[in-house]
């Protein structure tokens, strides 16, 4: 994953960009658990990292997720919260996907 995809979804050093794929996602994502993002979602994840201006050393490669990684450790609890399996739409999926 690139510091400039994060970006161009909307992600950025000053918050999320109004109109952006990021605004989308936090809508949603809002309206799905009755009002509120959620710490540790894509949303917040991703905003975290947009915050930062930098993805490098999180384990979201163009290759896949790295062992050993913050990514892999997410991955891991989420697929342990959701019985083995990370779920499409979940936040591993979403920020591994940008």
């Amino acid at each position: 994953m690139s510091d400039q995809n994060v970006r161009n979804a909307g992600f950025t050093t000053s918050g999320i960009a109004r109109g952006s794929l990021a605004s989308s996602m936090m809508s949603k994502e809002a309206t799905a658990s009755g009002g509120g993002v959620r710490s540790g979602g894509p949303t917040s994840t991703l905003q975290e990292m947009g915050a930062r201006g930098s993805t490098h050393s999180t384990g979201f490669t163009s290759s896949g997720i790295s062992s050993r990684s913050t990514a892999a450790e997410m991955m891991s609890r989420e697929a342990t919260s959701h019985g083995g399996g990370t779920p499409r739409g979940g936040t591993t999926s979403t920020v591994q996907s940008i």
